[in-house]
């Protein structure tokens, strides 16, 4: 089957689409990346996407709206990443597709009900490239009492297992989150958490401080001293060293949360700041291994992607906390891509749903059991008989 993998994330940096040749399923999966490419965001919709994920700015009709908008620029991003590919959009078998999340709300506050919400209307995909579109992954797990997320850990056991390394799989794309297989795990022995800020903190300040959309490669903050009243308190967070399982977002770590550290620490030169958040992002994700991960299973490699993979100065500064044990590597020292890991999942999500297959992991988000991710979007032209396509 030809899939497309879409993921929009908490970085905001546009639209990731992955094609990729996808046979069988669930552990004799296998898988060939054809083409990948991101998707970036015009000015007005990334405005107005800020504006839907912040509790004082948001309303009901600009998230209706920006729901159909965002449906025509996924089915966009699938056009090109085929058309780049050379593969005719009519030879595409599904299209799995995340979505843009607005709110995510983990457990019950107050009145608040544990709860998710992403938008990118399936109907505007599903129409506009003809072809079958597997959405809304999140909610069936929260249905089942979990925090619906992470969501990766069934697709990282399929391509990342090992019989001899017992491995951890460290996402930092907007949040950070950690996958653990020790070696010759079983589906049941592996579980996943979100460790924190990935680069969320780190963009932010960037825009508010240099007018940038990153720290391309961590220069900026390689020129800075790290502040440790500043790491203290970015550090004394509550969510960093609660116990899994547990999943954040934009809600904890966004630019709310910036703009009120930069009045705190105003004094403190750009460079120390952005140095200072960018170790945070390192010792919250290293801290969280030695509290809920090292203590109970013996891990040799570090595997990290998204696109904090890019910034050498946090990838040193992970190492450096780890020490020489333990081998820090990247993706593509894999052979797979850093960028594509997230839309890549999404496509192996889509094919286990299309097949009729379990593919939440209980043990990572808390559900109380296995259950079918996402939901079927039929295009108008194409019909489905799903029973027939399972046996």
């Amino acid at each position: 089957m030809y899939i497309v993998g879409l993921m929009s994330g908490t970085s905001l940096d546009g639209i990731d689409a992955a094609l990729v040749r996808v046979n069988n399923t669930g552990l004799k999966t296998e898988i060939e990346m054809i083409e990948f490419i991101t998707y970036p965001f015009p000015k007005d919709i990334e405005k107005e996407i800020m504006q839907s994920l912040s509790v004082e700015t948001s309303n009901v009709q600009l998230i209706c709206s920006l729901n159909f908008k965002l449906g025509k620029l996924f089915s966009d991003a699938t056009k090109e990443v085929c058309e780049k590919a050379g593969l005719p959009i009519e030879q595409l078998d599904l299209i799995g597709s995340h979505g843009q999340t607005i709110y995510h709300q983990p457990l019950q506050e107050q009145n608040w009900v544990p709860s998710t919400l992403q938008i990118g209307e399936p109907a505007v995909i599903a129409h506009d490239t003809n072809t079958i579109v597997i959405s809304n992954f999140r909610t069936m797990d929260m249905a089942a009492g979990g925090q619906g997320a992470p969501l990766v850990p069934f697709t990282e056991y399929i391509l990342y297992r090992s019989e001899t390394k017992g491995r951890l799989l460290q996402n930092i794309g907007g949040i950070g989150n950690v996958t653990v297989l020790p070696n010759q795990a079983s589906l049941n022995d592996m579980y996943a958490f979100d460790t924190g800020p990935g680069n969320m903190i780190i963009d932010e300040v960037c825009r508010q401080l240099f007018n940038l959309r990153y720290d391309e490669g961590g220069k900026i903050a390689k020129q800075g001293l790290i502040n440790e009243e500043l790491l203290s308190y970015c550090f004394s967070h509550p969510y960093i060293m609660s116990p899994p399982p547990k999943s954040t977002g934009r809600e904890l770590f966004g630019r709310q949360y910036v703009v009120k550290l930069l009045k705190m620490f105003e004094s403190l030169p750009s460079q120390d700041i952005l140095a200072t958040v960018t170790m945070f992002t390192a010792k919250s994700i290293v801290e969280n291994y030695r509290a809920y991960i090292f203590p109970k299973t013996k891990i040799e490699e570090v595997i990290i992607g998204g696109g904090g993979s890019y910034n050498k100065t946090l990838l040193e500064m992970i190492q450096s906390l780890l020490g020489n044990s333990i081998q820090v590597l990247t993706q593509e020292e894999l052979g797979y891509s850093s960028e594509a890991k997230e839309a890549v999942a999404f496509a192996l999500l889509a094919n286990e749903t299309f097949h009729g297959n379990p593919s939440n992991v209980p043990k990572a988000t808390g559900a109380k059991n296995d259950v079918i991710l996402g939901n079927i979007t039929f295009p108008p032209s194409k019909s489905l008989n799903l029973e027939e396509s399972i046996l």
